[in-house]
C-alpha cells in the first residue's frame, strides 16, 4: 500500500465505510452565496480529482460567518443524505488562523471542513463518529480559500474511496462537542422568510407552546391549518420546529431572523 501526495492511502481494497463502484455524491453546505466565483472554484476543484464526482448544492446561504447555526441544518439534512455521501462544509470565518481541518465520519457519511463546530452536531446525533485531523495542504494554497485548497481535493479523493491517513481524533475534543443537542433559536431563513429553528420537533413534549418576539404562533400540521397572514409553527420536511406565516414572510411580520431566542414551554 502506498500514499499519494493528499495523504490517503491507495490499495486495491475499497475503503471500509464506503462501497460505491463509482465516486459517491458529494455535497456542499457553504455561506458562500450563489453569487461570485466561489463556489464554482470549489467545485472545479473537486472535479480536477474526481472529474466524473455528482456534486450537489444543498446550502449556499447557509448563516453567514456563523458555524454554530449551520450545525444543527448539517445534522438534520445530512440525515438524509445516502450513506457513502461527501458533505462538504464551508463556513468558515476562522480561515487562515490556527483553527484546524478535519474529516468526520458519521452515520456512514463523510464530512470534511474546519475544525469550528460545523460538523459537532452531525457527529453527536448519529453515533459513532469517527475524526482525522487533515494533515496536507497544498503547495500554493491561499491562507483566505481553503474550500477550494483543502477540503475540496481531500473531499474529492473521499468520495473516490481513498481513505484518510491524517492525524485520528477524539470526536470528544472537537470543537461543538459543549453545544446543545437542540438550539432554542433560529438558525436559518428561507426565500419565503419561512424561520428554522435548531430545534429537533420531535424531542418536544406533547401540546408543547412556542413563543417567539412577543408572537405565539399556533401549531399546525402544514400552513393552510391557519388563515392566510397567520403564524404557524409546525415540523418541518427535515424534523425541524419552523415558524411560518400562511401566505406570508415569518421574518418580516414577526420580526425575527437568525439568532432570535425562541421559548418552547409544555402545557400546563
Amino acid at each position: 500500500m502506498s500514499r499519494d501526495f493528499l495523504g490517503f492511502s491507495r490499495s486495491d481494497a475499497p475503503c471500509r465505510h464506503h462501497t460505491h463502484t463509482g465516486p459517491a455524491m458529494l455535497v456542499t453546505i457553504t455561506d458562500f452565496g450563489s453569487q461570485g466565483p466561489y463556489l464554482a472554484q470549489m467545485k472545479a476543484a473537486a472535479m480536477a480529482h474526481a472529474p466524473d464526482l455528482p456534486i450537489l448544492d444543498l446550502f449556499t446561504d447557509a448563516p453567514a460567518f456563523n458555524p454554530r447555526a449551520a450545525a444543527y441544518l448539517v445534522s438534520a439534512y445530512a440525515a438524509d443524505l445516502p450513506e457513502g455521501a461527501v458533505i462538504l462544509g464551508v463556513v468558515d470565518p476562522g480561515v487562515g488562523s490556527e483553527r484546524a481541518g478535519i474529516v468526520v465520519h458519521a452515520g456512514g457519511r463523510w464530512f470534511v471542513g474546519p475544525d469550528n463546530g460545523l460538523f459537532a452536531l452531525a457527529a453527536r446525533h448519529a453515533g459513532g463518529a469517527a475524526a482525522w485531523r487533515i494533515a496536507w495542504t497544498a503547495p500554493d494554497a491561499s491562507a483566505t480559500f481553503h474550500g477550494r485548497d483543502i477540503f475540496a481535493p481531500v473531499a474529492a479523493r473521499l468520495a473516490r474511496g481513498e481513505r484518510p491517513l491524517g492525524m485520528p481524533l477524539d470526536p470528544a475534543t472537537l470543537v461543538g462537542a459543549d453545544w446543545p443537542d437542540d438550539l432554542a433559536e433560529i438558525v436559518y431563513v428561507d426565500a419565503y422568510g419561512n424561520c428554522m429553528t435548531g430545534v429537533r420537533a420531535n424531542t418536544l413534549p406533547p401540546g408543547a407552546r412556542v413563543r417567539i418576539a412577543g408572537h405565539a404562533p399556533a401549531r399546525g400540521r402544514t400552513f393552510s391549518d391557519v388563515p392566510e397572514g397567520t403564524p404557524l409553527w409546525y415540523t418541518n420536511a427535515n424534523g425541524l420546529v419552523e415558524i411560518a406565516v400562511n401566505a406570508g414572510r415569518a421574518d418580516t411580520a414577526l420580526g425575527i431572523g437568525v439568532g432570535t431566542p425562541v421559548e418552547i414551554a409544555s402545557t400546563p
